[in-house]
């Protein structure tokens, strides 16, 4: 068997068009993928050598950055200790790890481990229907979510998702989701103040609330800021406004952390940003930042309480045979020890507000309709002009990405979104980005939008 050393460049390209179904990515006879084979920092190198800065943190999650020995070596102590137990039990990494998790989360949680933020969505929502259900109120199966919003692949989190584009050939999906405007202040109606549009959107939650029958709402799940729909900020006023409608009707609180937890928008998680209490919290992604597949659904202690039953059904009967792998739950505390030590969570807002600095010169770019930021994650929206606000084509937005990728800077979009909206450049370095590396993305990305306009 051939080792990886000793390939090709060429053989491997034609090993990968042969044998590798990549994801999310369309179908190309021509297409020569770009095969990593090193990774240190926030950079990685192409098997034919070329180096990269990755400003996306892979797929946002490797918030620490790539090549730290710390966490190589938790996985082989831990693999050398005990590889795999499952959870129907217990391990010591899986209990420290819970206990770290409520540190960073301040608040009293219980934690069910699983694979990916997919996941833990939808452990999310069968813990809240059957919550209802011993809580005597069993007609409560109903989610609320948002338009551009993404909470996975699977088919729960795709229903929940309000992203046309991944859900097209798919449907139809699981029943009792539904979906509302979300909170995007760059297009709101003329006339309307932050603020008041703001409130307006969190009101048409309320609204959908009382139209559907409040008995029948479970949940409302939403990230703190929509990530992958387009870098979707709030204003504080909505987050607490739609706090205080779930604690109205009886509604548990959802909170996606998956890509804006552990640091990414300057606190540990996103949804301490605005001053709010989630009765659960999945994240995933930047909790072993990307060093191994983890990922959790934090759940508030009030509402594990209704699982204490002996009655026949009363158990949450999910089980994930490599949720909570001791090796991934090693990697994970090994993770957020690093990052308290090297204080990355403050790294990030320093960072981020360096950057939101930066940029701010491409506002007067006749393209650039609109760049929003918290924390170490940017959005930069393209248009064909400022007035109609309409969005640039794909073309455009292809020929910005692919020329910072050609000059070794990798860059992202909010792609295969929304029909006419994927046209929003997506920034989320690790938080590990040394001043020399910030120096690079800021100068290079500006010069590349500089010297493109539509």
């Amino acid at each position: 068997m051939e080792t990886i050393t000793n390939i090709s460049s060429k053989t491997l390209s034609e090993k990968d068009r042969k044998y590798l179904w990549h994801h999310i990515s369309p179908y190309n006879a021509k297409a020569d993928s770009m095969v990593v084979s090193k990774a240190d920092g926030a950079w990685i190198t192409d098997n034919k050598g070329n180096k990269y800065l990755d400003a996306m943190s892979g797929l946002w999650c490797v918030n620490a950055g790539y090549g730290r020995e710390e966490m190589a070596q938790a996985a082989y102590e831990q693999i050398k200790k005990m590889s795999f137990y499952p959870l129907t039990q217990s391990h010591e990494p899986a209990i420290l790890l819970a206990e770290k998790l409520n540190e960073w989360l301040d608040d009293d949680y219980v934690i069910f481990f699983s694979n990916s933020g997919s996941d833990a969505n939808e452990v999310a929502f069968k813990i809240t229907r059957q919550y209802h259900g011993q809580n005597g109120e069993p007609d409560r199966y109903k989610f609320i979510s948002r338009y551009r919003a993404y909470h996975g692949s699977s088919m729960g989190a795709l229903s929940a998702t309000g992203q046309s584009q991944r859900k097209y050939k798919y449907e139809p999906l699981v029943s009792g989701f539904l979906h509302v405007r979300p909170p995007d202040s760059y297009r709101r109606p003329e006339g309307q103040s932050i603020e008041e549009f703001n409130l307006h959107c969190a009101q048409d939650i309320e609204q959908k609330i009382i139209w559907e029958g409040k008995e029948t709402i479970a949940g409302v799940i939403m990230e703190p800021v929509i990530t992958g729909g387009g870098i979707i900020i709030p204003h504080q006023l909505y987050m607490k406004k739609i706090e205080e409608i779930c604690n109205k009707y009886g509604v548990l609180l959802i909170i996606d952390e998956v890509i804006c937890g552990f640091g990414r928008t300057g606190k540990k998680f996103g949804f301490q940003n605005f001053g709010i209490k989630p009765d659960i919290v999945t994240m995933a992604k930047g909790i072993t930042s990307g060093y191994m597949p983890l990922s959790a659904t934090a759940v508030k202690k009030s509402i594990y309480e209704k699982f204490k039953t002996s009655s026949e059904y009363g158990h949450f009967r999910h089980v994930n045979t490599f949720g909570g792998n001791p090796v991934s739950c090693a990697v994970a505390l090994a993770n957020l020890e690093l990052m308290e030590k090297e204080n990355l969570t403050e790294r990030s807002r320093t960072l981020g507000e360096r950057l939101a600095k930066e940029m701010e010169d491409l506002n007067s770019h006749p393209n650039v309709g609109d760049i929003r930021s918290i924390g170490f994650l940017m959005g930069i929206e393209l248009v064909k002009d400022k007035d109609s606000k309409e969005p640039a084509p794909p073309s455009y937005i292809g020929s910005i990405i692919s020329e910072c990728k050609a000059n070794g800077l990798i860059i992202g979009k909010n792609g295969d979104t929304v029909d006419g909206y994927n046209n929003i450049l997506t920034l989320s370095p690790p938080l590990s980005c040394t001043d020399e590396d910030f120096t690079f993305i800021v100068s290079l990305l500006k010069k590349v939008l500089k010297a493109h306009h539509l």
